[in-house]
């Protein structure tokens, strides 16, 4: 809520009602996500977009990997019905760039075959930087936002 204002309403949007404990995934279907209202939309964005980089530093963090091996991963994370909405080079290579243009990833070219492979590996610095984040969610966030984080993410695997 910025400036005290309530978020803009869709009007073509209905409401949606409280009871969201009786939803489960297959209730939810990749058309339904189109239908969503814009300020969801920019709310589950901005939160994948930042999900999403720690989640490439963190895959590359467990295994020295190329970009579409990264594809590959994320899309293991996030299945879809409809594969035109997956993490795909136009969202993956631009992470990419930016974590080692920062210096918390490496990329290497390696010959495979007749083509060139760059393949990427965690540096000290972004080490470092997995580090302190395992270490901020497990001191500051997750005492604070447990309840918060079973409620959206792990509710449904019981």
């Amino acid at each position: 809520m910025k400036n005290g204002r309530a978020p803009p309403k869709d009007e073509a949007q209905p409401e949606y009602e409280e009871e969201t404990d009786e939803l489960s995934c297959e209730d939810l279907k990749c058309e339904d996500l189109k239908n969503l209202p814009k300020y969801d939309k920019a709310i589950i964005k901005g939160f994948m977009r930042g999900f999403g980089k720690a989640m490439i530093l963190w895959l590359i963090n467990r295994e020295r990997m190329h970009g579409y091996e990264v594809m590959t991963k994320l899309n293991e994370f996030f299945p879809s019905e409809n594969q035109k909405k997956v993490p795909g080079p136009s969202m993956v290579y631009p992470v990419l760039h930016g974590l080692e243009r920062r210096g918390l990833i490496k990329g290497t070219w390696e010959s495979q075959g007749k083509r060139k492979v760059k393949y990427y590996e965690i540096t000290e610095e972004g080490a470092g930087t997995i580090m302190r984040i395992k270490l901020i969610f497990k001191c500051h966030i997750m005492p604070h936002c447990e309840e918060f984080w079973n409620d959206m993410f792990l509710k449904n695997k019981e």
